[in-house]
């Protein structure tokens, strides 16, 4: 990717992803691409934790972001529009060609989201972000540059791809995640059966908007969990105020049915149903995605359900290609009744091997 640039273009995207799921994020970023109609080619190594899609020639900013929406992508941690490049960063004295790099950018900005990789090699500089970050943050204020009082403004990221090399870039809040590297700073309560318990946290904060939260996830609603062993999302839902039939041949943790808002039913998931709709079921069943998610079609478009959260575990090989087989699965479902429907599918941080998907009535 070239290094020069004129005010206001992109060059290219980086999205950062967990390692491993590199050539996932790759083929999905390449067919976004091309959906958009934007040239380019796409740069993928092994582990590194992101792949950057260089531009062939560079684009103005909205432009791009208008054609391809970031936040749509499955396994895009945190993604932006690159706007320059640096090689050769001095060890002493990173600070200066980073300053005038953003200023030469010919933005302003709200917010600065300073990244590195979520790797090994990543995580050995957080000591150096911790101190270099207030750092930055000063000289751009006095840059005139970063504008915390200006939300309209684009978010300014510095992602180290190591000591010496630097990607800057922007994103607006809606397109991104609101945590550096995509990565939510979550605390395990001490209560919790499990720690999937996290995976629906993160879920809930990642797929539904701060009223879709409000609004669906009122204390008094009635949940179903399948496949709920040992708690973890049920007592979740419980924590929120939410009355849950936990489905599960298996036992639950005695911390979640301390909660008195759980009712443990040991019965098949994959048969048994409510005899009432219910606001919500969620199901971390450790079974086939080509199962899970026709079940999952079959609870929202019957009206089982309002509002589904579910997870898909994935296979080791040819991870995207089997979400769209998914999707596909739950798209004949809702078509054959007619029905208009939201489904939102994100790889979380707490997830690893498998998918966490969000599906309603539209």
């Amino acid at each position: 990717m070239p290094t020069a640039l004129q005010p206001c273009e992109s060059l290219g995207l980086l999205v950062q992803c967990r390692p491993g799921f590199e050539l996932d994020a790759s083929l999905e970023l390449e067919a976004a691409a091309r959906a958009a109609r934007l040239e380019g080619k796409a740069d993928t190594q092994p582990q590194s934790g992101f792949v950057v899609f260089a531009l062939d020639t560079p684009q103005p900013h909205g432009d791009v972001r208008r054609r391809l929406d970031l936040s749509r992508l499955i396994f895009c941690r945190q993604g932006f529009l690159v706007v320059a490049v640096l090689d050769a960063l001095p060890e002493r004295d990173r600070l200066t060609p980073l300053r005038t790099a953003i200023a030469a950018s010919g933005e302003r900005f709200s917010a600065l989201l300073l990244e590195t990789p979520d790797t090994n090699d990543g995580k050995e500089q957080s000591g150096f972000l911790r101190r270099f970050g207030p750092l930055l943050e000063e000289a751009l204020a006095q840059d005139g540059l970063l504008r915390p009082d200006s939300p309209h403004l684009p978010r300014l990221h510095v992602f180290l791809e190591g000591a010496r090399r630097a990607w800057i870039g922007l994103s607006v809040a809606s397109e991104g995640s609101p945590w550096p590297m995509g990565i939510p700073r979550l605390r395990m309560p001490k209560d919790a059966p499990s720690r999937s318990t996290l995976k629906l946290a993160e879920a809930i904060l990642t797929l539904l908007t701060p009223d879709e939260q409000k609004t669906t996830l009122r204390p008094g609603l009635a949940a179903v969990d399948l496949g709920a062993a040992p708690g973890g999302w049920s007592w979740q839902l419980a924590s929120r105020g939410l009355r849950v039939t936990a489905i599960d041949n298996g036992p639950l943790a005695p911390s979640a049915i301390a909660t008195g808002l759980i009712d443990h039913l040991k019965v098949d998931g994959f048969t048994w149903k409510p005899k009432k709709p219910v606001e919500w079921m969620v199901c971390d069943m450790v079974e086939q995605p080509s199962r899970i998610a026709p079940l999952m079609a079959e609870w929202v478009a019957s009206g089982r359900c309002r509002r589904s959260i579910f997870n898909l575990k994935l296979p080791m090989k040819r991870r995207y290609e089997e979400i769209e087989r998914c999707r596909a699965l739950i798209d004949q479902r809702m078509r054959a009744g007619n029905i208009k429907y939201i489904l939102r599918i994100k790889h979380l941080y707490h997830d690893r091997e498998e998918v966490t998907c969000y599906l309603t009535r539209r």
